[in-house]
């Protein structure tokens, strides 16, 4: 098993958040040590790799896909991307009942 790299957030640089005419659909991109690779546990929260928030999927998979990618020889580092619109307006991306 390959050594962990120190975990410190990371010098993220987002693209600039612009004004639309469509809902901003934030993503959080973070990752950590895990008990177990097939779970999203994570052993130490306070060691959280906090890589940063981004304004589109896009741009947060980008940045997903490098830290991982810088991690893949360690089985129980994962990045993962939080879709922060979901969280604050949940009512806006649940599919309306009829």
């Amino acid at each position: 098993m390959a050594k962990s790299p120190q975990f410190a957030i990371a010098e993220a640089n987002p693209l600039p958040l612009e004004a639309t005419d469509h809902m901003q659909k934030l993503h959080l991109v973070m990752g950590g040590r895990v008990s177990d690779p097939q779970t999203l546990d994570f052993v130490d929260l306070e060691a959280m790799d906090l890589v940063g928030v981004y304004p589109d999927y896009a741009s947060a998979e980008e940045a997903w896909s490098s830290n991982a990618r810088r991690t893949m020889d360690d089985a129980e580092m994962k990045y993962v991307i939080v879709h922060l619109h979901r969280l604050l307006e949940p009512e806006i991306t649940q599919p309306k009942l009829k």
